[in-house]
């Protein structure tokens, strides 16, 4: 309203000073509320002019403000002055000079009112602004600034209050702190509050500072004054498969009545509430699953939860299933759920009690000391009770004749191999391990034959793969010997050994090693190369290089072969342990061959061994007989090794002069052959070349005969095709005409009798769509007269339904009391008349009387006439 009479204001302010620079400066023409501030200089006293009026200023005046519109406050607005004029009964107070009395650093508030000016040293704190409305469920956080007194109640400064719903009117003695909207409480909710200050709350319970409390009451809540929302609590919603962890703050009764200690915890289930709202004192810790057990589980429960409440600490509970719970607070389970131990009837348990007990599960009972041992064979379904601790549970270990594993008694401590059966170990026994030396675990995964003279590189490539290949340390270590070798294994507790031929099984008990071999190898030979197991019999073969010097110092390196083979007899155990007493025959055999081969070599020249080396390595190796004849074995007696026979395989100066000079007498003797070979080669050319010159002219002869006569014939055949040319090009001409005549008479015939069976389709196919059209049209006709007459037979029987169901709904008597009730009426009518008989007609309509006076002849006394009607 003051935003629109300010542009007026303003209008009115220049139209005044318009007229008074037209009649004088001292003219002011004042409208309707409007005002201006008159300063009378003399006495220093400023007074308000309100309008309509025109105002003439005197000389000793002068005009400090307006002329300005006055505040105009509608309905329902306010507007705070500050430094208001003081006022009684009304009235403005003035002082003895005449000035408007002000209530200085104070402020008013105005409400609807006829425009007012304001007085010199009044302002306008805030424009006019509507009342404030509170709506439902919120409110108005007021407090007091000043004593003051709201109608019968008092207010002291610091004073809080609420205010709605309604519409708020200020006061200067009142501030607004917030506005405050009420909390919407739903189902399974509950509100947290806190005390700012001591009050009371809508209960009528004292609260102390620092309070808090729950209200679950569904519904708006508006917190009081010195109420503040901790939170919007939601409730937990219980499950039967599931329960709530309590534990308490502090000691408090809870919602049930209980009397709960500071720290004290316990479970809320599903049969207790089905929505929990924890209190201010009540903390969830966690939410617990339903434990449940199968028939086939069970569980051992520590510090279970005794009659009176409490955890029974240190001791166990056996819940067997099928069966549900909830573990108290307290209480734990030891390894978790645990199925039933089902065994088969090669399996078993091996026990072992860890208190004294009266063990009922046997016939008679048996009383178990703690660390008694005992088994539980099977087929049975066993749990074990909680005073027993199972130790492993085993199974019978079935064995072929070929496998085995070592036990020990953990009584005797004896160790012994089982084999070939089907073996459950006792309460007493165990696997037992035996150690193997890594070259011996190695060895028994090579192939003997496959990998032999290739063991470092076979060690190298394996590396990691043997140290991640697990070997079943339990078992029987078995080792197939190969056809034709041998095995040589020794107890070391009877200190005694054994050999094995091949092919066959080694086993080996757990006193027993293998007899390792270190072999040389490599050429020249080097010792401790090969490593083996076996012992191969032979016949086989071995290289050696050997360096040699003759009697003119001329050094050789020979490479030479042996085969070599095993003399066992007849296998017996001295024969068998003889072929291992020496541990590298290799290398002892290459060594004293080559000994004897450095010694013959030393008595031969050069030349005489270049030309002999064969017969003199064999009869050095070998030796001669009484008959001067080289022999054919050489035997070592210390092991029975025979070597049969001898290879030279390369002779090789090791002096590179010599080399040299060899070399030289090779290459001359190569240089002479292959000339004698060109030669030869040359000579068997020229004659070939010479013989091919002949043939070449005698074939070019006759292809030139060849062409003569090809060309006569080609000259012969270009005559008669051009006689044929001359001839052909008219005869052609006149079969082309001709040709094509008849086809143009045979292509219009084609088309001519195309037409007419194309006009005969046509007309048939116009046949047919008329005829299918009337047989469609027919039996539609048809069948709508069906429908219809089906219709009708419908709605007749539906008609005579209808009036049988009315029929039988009415009655009979019903309906005959209908047909004669206008007749009756009639007889009962006259009879109350006091009638006999009546005839009543409207004079047109002709009545027979033939058989009237039958009835009044034989009427009879006493019985009335029928009625006329």
């Amino acid at each position: 309203m003051t935003s629109v009479r300010r542009p007026a204001a303003d209008h009115a302010c220049k139209m005044s000073k318009k007229d008074g620079s037209s009649n004088s400066e001292s003219l002011y023409r004042i409208q309707p509320h409007y005002y201006v501030h008159v300063l009378d200089q003399t006495s220093n006293v400023t007074r308000v002019e309100v309008g309509p009026q025109t105002f003439i200023r005197k000389d000793n005046e002068r005009v400090i403000v307006g002329p300005s519109a006055m505040v105009v406050v509608p309905p329902r607005h306010y507007c705070i002055v500050e430094n208001p004029v003081a006022r009684e009964e009304g009235r403005v107070v003035f002082d003895a000079s005449g000035q408007a009395r002000l209530l200085h650093a104070d402020t008013e508030v105005r409400l609807f009112q006829d425009p007012f000016p304001l007085y010199p040293g009044e302002r306008l704190a805030s424009a006019v602004l509507p009342l404030k409305v509170v709506p439902a469920n919120r409110a108005l956080h007021l407090r007091a600034l000043r004593d003051f007194k709201e109608g019968e109640e008092a207010r002291e400064a610091g004073d809080e209050w609420l205010f709605g719903p309604g519409t708020y009117v200020p006061r200067p003695e009142v501030e607004i702190l917030s506005e405050i909207s009420a909390t919407i409480i739903g189902p399974n909710q509950a509100l947290r509050l806190r005390a700012r200050l001591e009050t009371v709350d809508r209960k009528g319970v004292k609260r102390v500072a620092g309070e808090e409390w729950i209200v679950s009451q569904v519904g708006a809540y508006l917190p009081g004054e010195y109420e503040e929302v901790v939170e919007l609590v939601n409730a937990r919603v219980l499950t039967e498969k599931t329960a709530l962890l309590v534990r308490a703050t502090r000691t408090f009764t809870d919602q049930r009545g209980v009397r709960r200690k500071n720290g004290e915890q316990w479970l809320v289930r599903f049969s207790d509430m089905e929505a929990f709202i924890p209190d201010v004192y009540e903390e969830v810790e966690e939410e617990l699953e339903i434990t449940t057990l199968t028939s086939r589980q069970y569980c051992v429960v520590c510090d279970p939860v005794g009659p009176n409440g409490k955890p029974q600490l240190g001791q166990r509970k056996l819940i067997k299933g099928e069966k549900s719970f909830f573990l108290e607070p307290g209480e734990s389970l030891e390894d978790g759920i645990n199925d039933n131990y089902i065994l088969q009837e090669d399996e078993a348990l091996v026990l072992r009690a860890s208190e004294g007990f009266t063990d009922d599960t046997v016939s008679p009972p048996v009383a178990r000391r703690p660390g008694d041992r005992w088994m539980v064979h099977g087929p049975v379904e066993f749990v074990p009770p909680i005073e027993v601790e199972v130790v492993l549970q085993q199974s019978a270990i079935p064995l072929d004749r070929t496998e085995g594993i070592y036990v020990r008694n953990n009584r005797t401590g004896e160790v012994r191999a089982v084999c070939g059966q089907t073996y459950m170990l006792t309460q007493d026994e165990e696997l037992w391990s035996k150690e193997l030396p890594t070259s011996v675990t190695e060895l028994l995964k090579a192939d003997a034959l496959a990998d032999r003279g290739a063991y470092s590189q076979l060690r190298e490539a394996r590396g990691q793969a043997s140290q991640a290949a697990h070997m079943d340390k339990t078992r029987v270590v078995t080792y197939r010997v190969p056809h034709n070798a041998a095995v040589q294994v020794y107890d070391y507790k009877q200190k005694r050994s054994r050999v094995v031929f091949g092919p066959d099984l080694v086993m080996l008990e757990p006193d027993e090693e293998f007899t390792q071999l270190s072999l040389s190898g490599g050429k020249p030979k080097k010792p401790n190369t090969i490593r083996a197991l076996s012992l191969l019999l032979g016949p086989d073969f071995c290289t050696d290089i050997v360096t040699v010097e003759t009697s003119d110092h001329a050094r050789l390196s020979l490479q030479i072969a042996y085969n070599w083979h095993f003399d066992v007899g007849n296998k017996t155990a001295e024969d068998a342990c003889k072929i291992f007493s020496v541990p590298d025959f290799v290398g002892d055999a290459c060594k004293a061959i080559a000994s004897r081969v450095r010694g013959a070599v030393a008595q031969r020249p050069f030349d005489d061994f270049h030309k002999n080396s064969a017969k003199i390595i064999r009869q050095s190796v070998f030796g001669t007989d009484e008959a001067g004849k080289v022999r054919d074995r050489f035997v070592f007696p210390q092991n029975s090794l025979v070597v049969t026979s001898i290879d030279i395989q390369s002779v090789e100066p090791v002096d590179q002069r010599t080399r040299d000079s060899l070399q030289k007498s090779v290459q001359l003797a190569i240089e002479i052959t292959t000339n004698a070979q060109e030669a030869a080669a040359k000579h068997e050319a020229e004659r070939t070349e010479q013989e091919a010159r002949g043939r070449l002219e005698r074939q070019k002869i006759k292809d030139e005969a060849a062409a003569e006569l090809a060309r006569k014939e080609l000259v012969e055949l270009q005559t008669a095709c051009a006689a044929i040319e001359s001839t052909g090009q008219a005869k052609a001409e006149a079969q082309s005409r001709a040709e094509a005549a008849r086809i143009e008479g045979e292509a219009a015939v084609d088309q001519a009798s195309l037409k007419a069976r194309a006009a005969t389709i046509e007309a048939e196919s116009e046949l047919e769509r008329l005829r299918a059209a009337r047989e469609a049209e027919l039996k539609y006709t048809e069948e709508s007269n069906q429908l219809e007459i089906a219709r009708s037979k419908d709605m007749a029987g539906i008609e005579i339904e209808k009036f049988r169901q009315m029929v039988q709904a009415m009655g009979t008597e019903t309906l005959q009391a209908m047909a004669t009730a206008g007749g009756d009426q009639q007889v009962k009518m006259l009879q109350s008349l006091g009638l006999q008989s009546t005839l009543i007609t409207d004079g047109r309509t002709p009545i027979s009387l033939l058989n009237t006076a039958q009835g009044l002849v034989g009427l009879q006394p006493g019985v009335p006439p029928a009625p006329r009607h």
